[in-house]
């Protein structure tokens, strides 16, 4: 849900981290000062200097739980609930492994019988080697980008279409004009969603990103994420930003029940992780990128990402600043643009780190798995999270490299941003003989 900014700041911005992160923390943790929407200033300045201290201090804990909280946690839950296992149809070898712990990609040899709907592209499933490798010239800093996709397993997905591109401001239109629906973002939260927080800080608003103008320790995430007031997926940078002309660009500040509901209308649904991973790789096999293995093959670039200082400034060398609209590059193997950079594609499974050590213990090939049973993220223990995927404009080399083939995101269900967007799957309909 939505939540009002800390007191302090005098315009409607104001420090906030990255999807990964909830707003039920910040609406607990933070001391509001003031900040008076409705006249609240008095109050907040009752809050003693110790308990700001205090309150920075729990801050600074919850980001050292953030980038310690990748690492994979060697406790068992409940095996995930997988579906039925089909008749394997015949599958033939796409691409010879190119990385230690991936085999061969192997596809399923039937088409589908069926007209391909409107803007999906068919992707025929089988096996292949699910996870990341180590991308190549990875540093300590940032997201440590394949901590969480790892190990590496085989996983078996049956056939299915998937939207050729990421769901457009034109396309969500649509379904608010037919359905009237209003995001969680546009919403004033409700006290019962944020015990604790202080009723002049429930303000509907999102997560933008927001520059800072010098150099800043890429440690502390607070200093280019803000809560904006009024941004929403009309209003994707605030209040005073507006879509008009931009129609072909990815909808954002998508919320988990957004993306579902959407999806709902349309006849379709979200993709669970595995779904997203075969059909991002195009058919290859252990390849670090969705395109192959050289991140600018011949010196092109192949997705829109962060160059430049991150994150003071975006130079652009892809020719793009920021967001963009949807298939300006190469599509993958299998049709489909965007499989990296530009927005974050929310998936339909749980969040958990130690998800692929689960899979791997129990050997064999796992039949088109649907996630965890329940989340958990060591960060933030008491959230509920999704898993996201493909990265963003915002991925870069020097912080978050989730551009990288296999790499994982995760997102508080209530929480969307300016960079997280949706993209939709549908099932075979298959005629069944009597």
């Amino acid at each position: 849900m939505a939540l009002a900014p800390p007191a302090g700041k005098s315009d409607s911005t104001v420090s906030y981290p990255a999807a990964g992160q909830s707003r039920r923390f910040y609406s607990q943790q933070f001391t509001f000062e003031g900040f008076e929407p409705h006249g609240t200033k008095k109050r907040a300045e009752k809050t003693s200097e110790a308990s700001r201290r205090a309150n920075r201090l729990k801050v600074i804990a919850c980001i050292t739980m953030l980038l310690a909280g990748l690492a994979i946690w060697g406790f068992a839950i409940h095996q995930a609930v997988h579906a039925t296992k089909p008749p394997r149809t015949p599958v033939t070898e796409r691409s010879t492994p190119h990385a230690l712990g991936f085999a061969p990609t192997v596809e399923n040899k039937r088409a589908s019988s069926q007209p391909a709907p409107k803007g999906m592209a068919w992707i025929p499933g089988g096996e292949f080697s699910m996870g990341a490798q180590d991308p190549p010239m990875m540093n300590d800093v940032g997201m440590q980008a394949t901590r969480d996709s790892r190990p590496i397993h085989r996983v078996y997905v049956n056939g299915f279409w998937m939207d050729r591109t990421d769901v457009t401001n034109e396309e969500f239109a649509k379904f608010v004009k037919a359905t009237v629906y209003v995001t969680v973002a546009e919403r004033k939260p409700k006290a019962e969603d944020f015990p604790g927080a202080p009723p002049e800080n429930l303000v509907a608003g999102s997560v933008v990103f927001t520059p800072p103008d010098h150099l800043v320790s890429l440690n502390d995430h607070f200093q280019w994420w803000s809560y904006v007031l009024g941004a929403n997926w009309r209003h994707p940078l605030g209040p005073k930003s507006n879509i008009r002309g931009k129609e072909n660009y990815p909808v954002v500040h998508i919320a988990y029940e957004d993306a579902d509901a959407y999806a709902r209308w349309a006849g379709k649904r979200l993709p669970t992780e595995a779904e997203w991973e075969f059909a991002a790789r195009g058919g290859l096999a252990g390849e670090p990128f969705v395109w192959g293995d050289a991140f600018r093959p011949d010196g092109k670039w192949m997705a829109n990402t962060f160059q430049g200082t991150f994150p003071v400034k975006d130079t652009g060398e892809d020719s793009y600043v920021g967001i963009t609209s949807v298939a300006q590059f190469p599509p993958n193997g299998y049709g489909l643009y965007d499989m990296a950079g530009n927005v974050w594609q929310w998936t339909s499974d749980w969040y958990r780190p130690d998800y692929y050590l689960q899979l791997a213990s129990a050997g064999g090939v796992t039949q088109n798995p649907q996630g965890p049973d329940a989340p958990y993220d060591p960060s933030e223990p008491n959230e509920r999270k999704k898993t996201h995927r493909g990265g963003s404009f915002l991925c870069t080399d020097q912080y978050c490299s989730r551009y990288i083939m296999g790499t994982r995101g995760k997102g508080e269900v209530s929480t969307g941003t300016n960079h997280l967007g949706i993209r939709c799957v549908k099932d075979e309909l298959l005629h069944i003989s009597r």
